[in-house]
């Protein structure tokens, strides 16, 4: 009985992933710059560098140094 429901179970989950996925019509919405996780790069990198620098912290993000910002 357990192996019949354990059947049906991942039968149901992997049936439940079968409608993911982006339409043809959705792409080019979703393909747009305001719709991207970073949609403005030299802005986030600019924060990224004014906040590493005020916290004097180093690396994680690619450039070496901290504390001061002459990097």
């Amino acid at each position: 009985m357990k192996r019949i429901v354990t059947v049906c179970l991942a039968a149901g989950m992997l049936a439940g992933c079968a409608g993911i996925g982006v339409d043809p019509w959705d792409r080019g919405v979703l393909a747009r710059a305001d719709m991207q996780l970073d949609a403005y790069p030299t802005d986030a990198a600019l924060d990224d560098h004014i906040y590493f620098s005020k916290e004097a912290s180093s690396g994680g993000r690619g450039f070496g140094g901290g504390g001061c910002g002459c990097n």
